[in-house]
């Protein structure tokens, strides 16, 4: 039964990431997608090679796949973090994965409009953040549904029509977990199966 796995990978770190996997999968074959690159190494293990972003009429340059991929990745671009789950949240903006500014904190109610009332929080966090930066995209994390309530969130609304990248799983937010989420938000996601 093949394995899967993602991992998240600097811009600046993609072409000895590939190295590493045509060393021990042997010979390379690239395939461009439209969203993408896939990878098919002889060993029948593949790797799908997607950008932390869209070309959105900035496209990477190179002359070929991986240089325009690893291009498109190494451009700044400015995020807005959005990190939720019941026990708390965690906000930021990030550029060139770095945060920029941010603000985390913890909600133990355990109330029914409790999932309300932190979605109110956070979005009154957020906004307060995002504001001392331009966000060019919005990155969620943590439960989609709150998230979702966060989004519709009357103080977010300035930021709820910005482009949403992949949304990141992540434990419960805290600063080491947003600083990682700014990270790989701005990283080339590999995703990994093997025969």
């Amino acid at each position: 039964m093949p394995g899967s796995r993602t991992t998240y990978v600097p811009a600046e770190r993609l072409v000895g990431w590939l190295e590493r996997f045509e060393a021990s999968q042997g010979p390379l074959e690239f395939l461009p997608e439209n969203d993408g690159i896939r990878v098919r190494a002889a060993s029948g293990a593949e790797a799908r090679l997607l950008g932390p972003w869209p070309a959105d009429g900035r496209p990477g340059r190179g002359t070929n796949d991986v240089e325009r991929l690893a291009s498109l990745a190494g451009q700044a671009r400015t995020l807005g973090l959005v990190l939720v789950r019941r026990g708390g949240y965690a906000v930021g903006v990030a550029r060139e994965g770095k945060l920029l500014a941010s603000k985390t904190g913890s909600s133990n109610s355990r109330r029914a409009n409790a999932a309300e009332a932190l979605a109110g929080t956070v979005a009154e966090q957020a906004a307060a953040v995002f504001g001392s930066a331009a966000p060019e995209y919005l990155v969620f994390g943590g439960d989609r549904m709150l998230a979702e309530q966060v989004a519709g969130r009357r103080e977010f609304a300035r930021w709820a029509g910005l482009p949403r990248l992949r949304p990141l799983d992540v434990p419960d937010p805290k600063a080491a977990v947003l600083e990682q989420a700014a990270r790989d938000a701005a990283s080339v996601v590999i995703r990994i199966t093997l025969p």
